[in-house]
C-alpha cells in the first residue's frame, strides 16, 4: 500500500498541471516563428487592443529549454498555442523521437502553454508514410489528453492544388483521421496560403460547414495564413481577420504567419493594420476583451 501511494504521490508531481487560463470563444491569432528580439516581440503582443492567441512554432531539434524565456515571457501578455513541429520536418523523426519530444515541451511548458498543436498541416503530401503519420499524431493526441490538456490538430487545405488526390484536405480526413481524434479533438483548424493554390479564394462558410460535420465537437477557425508579397500583405489580412463565419463552434484564429517579420516592432504599419482589424471587428460583434482585463498569471 505505501508502495502505490508514494507511486501516486510521484505522478502527481510529475504530470504539469492543467493550464490556468480559459481560452477566449474568439481568438485574434498570430505566429512566432523566430523568438529572437524577444522584447520587441513582447511589446508588440502587449499593445493590441486584445491579447492574441500566439503560435510559437517550436523549432526542430530544439531542446524546450531554449524556449523557456519565450514562453514565460509572452505567457504574461497573451494565450499561447504551442506548435510542437512545423509540417515540414515531420518525417524527421521517428515516431520514438516524436514521442520524446512531446513529453519533453509538455512536461517544460504543461503550465505556460493554453493548447496544443500536436498536427500541422497534417494532410500535406510532405510528410511521409501516411500509416506512420496516423501513428504519430494518434500518440501525440493520447499523451496530451491524458494530461488534460487542449487540443489542435491543422489541416492543409489544398483545393485543385494537391500533388496527388489521395491528399486532398477532406478525403485524407475523411479516410485517415482516427476516430477518437474526430470526435475528441479540441480545435481543428484550416492552413492556407493562396499564393500556393493559384490564389483562389475558397468559399469559407462551405468549408467550415463540411469540416463540423466531420468534427461535430470540436471548434473550428483558420489555422495559418499569409503571403510573402509585400503589395499584398495588407489585403489579405484584412481579407482574412474580418471573415464572417456563422458555423457553430467557429472561433477565427487566422494566425498571420509572418507577424514578426510584418509587426515587429509594432511601430509597422501592418501592426496598426492589424491592430485595427482587431479593435473594429471585437466591437462589431461585441467581443469581450478577455485575458486584457483579467490577472495575469
Amino acid at each position: 500500500m505505501k508502495n502505490i501511494a508514494a507511486l501516486l504521490l510521484l505522478l502527481a508531481y510529475s504530470i504539469p498541471a492543467a493550464s490556468q487560463n480559459t481560452l477566449p470563444n474568439k481568438f485574434w491569432g498570430v505566429t512566432i516563428d523566430d523568438v529572437g528580439n524577444l522584447s520587441s516581440i513582447v511589446g508588440s503582443l502587449s499593445s493590441h487592443y486584445q491579447n492574441p492567441v500566439v503560435r510559437i512554432v517550436f523549432d526542430e531539434w530544439q531542446p524546450a529549454t531554449n524556449y523557456t524565456q519565450a514562453v514565460n515571457s509572452i505567457d504574461s501578455v497573451a494565450y499561447i498555442m504551442g506548435e510542437l513541429l512545423d509540417s515540414y520536418y515531420f518525417n524527421q523523426y521517428s515516431k520514438e523521437q516524436w514521442i520524446a519530444r512531446v513529453n519533453e515541451y509538455l512536461n517544460a511548458f504543461g503550465t505556460k502553454v493554453d493548447l496544443w498543436e500536436f498536427a500541422n498541416e497534417i494532410n500535406g503530401e510532405w510528410l511521409g508514410n501516411k500509416d506512420s503519420v496516423i501513428a504519430k499524431i494518434d500518440t501525440a493526441f493520447g499523451i496530451l489528453k491524458a494530461a488534460n490538456k487542449k487540443t489542435a490538430l491543422t489541416l492543409y487545405y489544398n483545393y485543385n492544388c494537391w500533388s496527388n488526390p489521395n491528399n486532398e484536405m477532406f478525403r485524407w480526413t475523411v479516410q485517415n483521421i482516427p476516430s477518437r481524434i474526430k470526435s475528441q479533438v479540441d480545435y481543428v483548424l484550416v492552413s492556407y496560403y493562396e499564393d500556393d493554390c493559384n490564389n483562389y479564394q475558397p468559399n469559407w462558410q462551405i468549408v467550415f460547414d463540411s469540416l463540423h460535420t466531420i468534427f461535430p465537437n470540436s471548434k473550428l477557425g483558420i489555422g495559418e495564413c499569409g503571403t510573402t508579397n509585400a503589395n499584398k500583405k495588407k489585403e489579405y489580412m484584412t481579407r482574412y481577420y474580418s471573415m464572417n463565419i456563422t458555423t457553430p463552434g467557429y472561433i477565427g484564429g487566422y494566425f498571420w504567419w509572418y507577424y514578426k517579420q510584418d509587426c515587429v516592432p509594432k511601430t509597422k504599419p501592418l501592426w496598426t493594420t492589424l491592430d485595427y482589424l482587431i479593435e473594429l471587428n471585437s466591437t462589431t460583434h461585441g467581443i469581450d476583451p478577455g485575458k486584457r482585463t483579467k490577472q495575469l498569471r
